[in-house]
């Protein structure tokens, strides 16, 4: 399908032919064909880099032309920030919204497109921004991560919740990896847009013994060091005139292969002196100094411990063939349009609390592999496993690169999902009865997929009893409404299992102390907590004992919440030191 052809507004076909789109990639084609612009929800499902942003853009100039306005949904802050870039420029008003969750934003409603994190959204409709309501489009990237743990539920109800209240609207949900695309298509009333196209061919293979197994036969990589199979990889594409991501599991990791890789590709070039010293400026943390040296030899790591500063530059010296080799941890792989002529994937064993070392899932593999090729730079991409073993070869192809993705299931169900958004429905006005409430919880995703209202019925019954004896949603017979404190709790975006912890211990103690207040914020479902080695528990026992009467959570009478009970001790004495203005560096060093 031609460009030249396209029923899109003139400006932005303008913009598409200037920049050597001439003709569609074939599964931009057939979301045409299937009615997007004529207002058609989809589901599009293609592999990485076949140009599901075009896709959107399209849709989103089209709905503007006729005085709509669009919201495009993704994960990550990195991601939005990457977005904005992409679309702004081209005659249209950009807005971008991914922090302060008790804010209305009503000023963002002056823009054509919102880029958003789901978060954001949920809390705009918490808050009752007024130009929801004005919503014709919302496109929803890397939707199949409505079966994360951590960030599902909270996309699944904003769907659900903007659905509701804007009927008419069309919805484009947009992904590279779904075991069960129809299922979700189904909830989404959706068509469904399926391809294996790719731009660039993508070879797929297992590093074992000095050489790349791959179905269609091996390939020898030089052996540069002796040590490290990753460097020797890495170093392969560089000197080929390629360029590299390597991915690992821990951000600890992402670093020291960087130094690693620096150390090898020794670059000279000038204008990577010049990343480095911006870089340098604002380095306050032995991080920031190691990711500055890292740059100026050609290598860097990028992780979510970096700024949204530190981050650019790195992005931008990579995409322009300076920066030879970033390692990462999965957060580049969702979604960032960084490619690479050959993507390592180094760490496929991950660690989960309880659990020990688990295999990462397969879905997550493909979403790292599709970043191998960069269209119109690369012959073809390259996706590589790094086996332990002779045996772990042709289980690495079964593992990985020979099985589907795997399915996307519901995550509402799960208790400490489902306060937080039971809540938000009865402060935010979306349910003021049982039935109201029940009536819109079978809406859901989780509903759709398993055809049990009866299910959903219980778990709603038992969160919203916690909520009327949190005192954060009164019940008056048939009615429903949230208290003061429910509602604040809402709007602030905080679990209300931690608002209930908080105002019960502050009800209980007549005392005060900076450390027992710590130690309360950190024991919140809310708080992210420090890990605890056993090499930590000395001295956190001996602080425990310094500071008995300060505390305000004594230890758990059950060892196996011991853990948690340290975590939250550690992370406290991290703030304390942080509030007594120790240095960063010092900081990092002690924690």
């Amino acid at each position: 399908m031609l460009t030249s052809a396209l029923p899109i507004p003139e400006n932005l076909k303008q913009h598409y032919l200037a920049s050597g789109i001439v003709e569609l990639y074939p599964p931009q084609a057939e979301c045409i064909q299937t009615g997007m612009l004529e207002g058609k929800n989809l589901l599009v499902s293609i592999p990485t880099a076949s140009g599901k942003t075009l896709i959107a853009e399209m849709a989103m100039h089209t709905h503007i032309a006729k005085k709509g306005k669009c919201l495009y949904i993704v994960p990550l802050k990195a991601l939005a920030s990457e977005k904005f870039d992409e679309f702004e420029g081209k005659g249209i008003r950009i807005g971008i919204a991914t922090g302060d969750f008790d804010r209305r934003d009503d000023s963002l409603g002056r823009n054509d497109i919102i880029v958003a994190t789901s978060e954001k959204v949920d809390s705009l409709l918490r808050n009752r921004a007024r130009w929801i309501h004005d919503i014709t489009l919302l496109v929803i990237d890397e939707i199949h991560l409505i079966d994360s743990e951590k960030r599902g539920p909270t996309l699944e109800m904003v769907i659900a919740k903007l659905r509701y209240q804007n009927p008419a609207m069309q919805v484009i949900g947009l992904s590279a990896t779904i075991g069960n695309p129809q299922l979700l298509a189904g909830w989404l009333d959706a068509e469904l847009v399926t391809s294996t196209w790719r731009p660039v061919d993508l070879r797929q293979g297992v590093f074992w013994n000095n050489r790349i197994h791959f179905r269609e036969g091996d390939r020898p990589v030089k052996q540069v060091s002796k040590n490290y199979e990753d460097l020797n990889l890495c170093l392969d594409t560089v000197a080929e005139g390629g360029q590299c991501l390597v991915f690992v599991s821990s951000r600890r990791n992402a670093e020291a292969f960087a130094k690693r890789a620096a150390g090898a590709i020794k670059s000279d070039e000038p204008a990577l002196k010049a990343c480095a010293d911006r870089l340098s400026a604002t380095a306050e943390t032995e991080m920031a100094k190691s990711l500055a040296l890292c740059v100026e030899k050609g290598s860097a790591f990028h992780h979510a411990g970096l700024s949204r500063e530190e981050r650019r530059i790195v992005e931008d010296g990579f995409r322009k063939g300076l920066i030879k080799c970033i390692s990462s941890t999965p957060t580049l792989a969702a979604g960032l349009n960084l490619p690479a002529r050959r993507v390592i994937i180094r760490d496929y064993l991950r660690f989960a609390a309880g659990e020990g070392m688990q295999p990462i899932p397969a879905s997550e593999y493909h979403q790292m592999a599709g970043r191998a090729g960069r269209p119109r730079l690369d012959p073809y991409g390259e996706a590589v496993l790094i086996a332990k073993d002779v045996g772990q070869v042709e289980q690495l192809f079964e593992w990985y690169i020979e099985a589907p993705a795997e399915e996307v299931h519901s995550k509402i169900a799960e208790p400490s999902a489902l306060y937080t958004h039971i809540l938000s429905l009865v402060a935010a006005g979306f349910a003021g009865t049982r039935h109201e409430l029940t009536t819109f919880m079978n809406r859901s995703f989780y509903v759709h997929e398993h055809r049990q209202g009866r299910l959903m019925q219980r778990a709603v019954d038992s969160a919203l009893k916690f909520l009327v004896d949190a005192e954060m949603v009164l019940e008056i017979g048939e009615h429903i409404g949230a208290t003061e404190f429910g509602s604040l709790v809402s709007r602030l975006y905080i679990d209300p299992r931690s608002a209930a912890l908080i105002v019960t211990t502050l009800r209980e103690r007549t005392d005060y102390a900076d450390i027992g207040l710590l130690q309360l914020i950190c024991s919140t479902p809310d708080m992210p907590r420090l890990y605890v080695r056993n090499s930590d528990r000395p001295q956190l026992e001996r602080m425990i004992g310094e500071h008995e009467e300060e505390l305000w959570l004594p230890m758990p009478p059950d060892e196996e919440e011991d853990e948690e009970y340290f975590r939250a001790i550690k992370t406290a004495m991290l703030l304390t030191d942080w509030t007594d203005e120790l240095p960063d560096a010092r900081i990092c060093e002690r924690y």
